[in-house]
């Protein structure tokens, strides 16, 4: 009898153990799965705050190139106005040396040439003072037609130069940095050979070297 409950006892410790163990192993799992629930929480919160700081990097650094970029334009086009207000000035100071006869030059008394060269060293201080501020004078005779920075006049028929090249320049243009103060007013060449075609004549003598080889 006393074996038998001894017995019994034995096994009801045993089921308890069993039950206890089992019991043990489940709150580990669950403990294990609320700490993987947190941890990918956390890494979610953390690749978050990441993509915002690199975005916030971002950003800054578009702003930084931008303030940049404007107070670079705000130093170079910042006498705009005032250079395009010059530029009648120059205007009248070449006109004044054009309006004197080449005969009256030669033949003039001192105070004419004298005056003269005062008008002359005046133009070329005002073009120095602008250029000094980044406004440059466009004299382009001779180059090709951009209409950017040109204002075609009228056309010279000309077959000796390529079509739309520049071969008279009625008014001199002014240009700041990359932007047009004022165009060049310019006579463009008609009926010459395309920018970059030989002329018809070296056509000619190229045919002629080539039959005669």
């Amino acid at each position: 009898m006393a074996d038998a409950e001894r017995a019994a006892a034995n096994a009801n410790a045993d089921d308890e153990f069993a039950a206890d163990a089992a019991s043990g192993f489940a709150d580990a799992d669950a403990a294990a799965d609320a700490d993987a629930a947190r941890i990918a929480d956390l890494e979610a919160e953390n690749a978050d705050v990441k993509d915002r700081l690199l975005r916030l990097a971002a950003d800054m650094e578009n702003l930084r190139r931008r303030t940049e970029r404007e107070i670079k334009d705000a130093r170079t086009y910042a006498v705009t106005s005032f250079a395009r207000e010059m530029l009648s000035v120059a205007d009248n100071l070449r006109r004044a040396i054009e309006a004197v006869p080449a005969e009256a030059k030669e033949h003039g008394d001192d105070g004419l040439n004298a005056l003269i060269d005062g008008i002359e060293v005046t133009e070329r201080g005002l073009l120095g003072t602008l250029e000094k501020h980044g406004v440059k004078k466009l004299d382009p005779e001779g180059q090709r037609f951009d209409p950017h920075f040109h204002q075609a006049m009228f056309e010279v028929p000309n077959p000796e130069v390529p079509n739309n090249t520049v071969v008279q320049v009625v008014q001199a243009g002014y240009a700041i940095g990359d932007r047009v103060l004022r165009p060049a007013m310019v006579g463009v060449a008609k009926g010459g050979p395309k920018q970059g075609q030989p002329k018809p004549d070296e056509t000619t003598e190229a045919g002629t070297t080539g039959n005669a080889a």
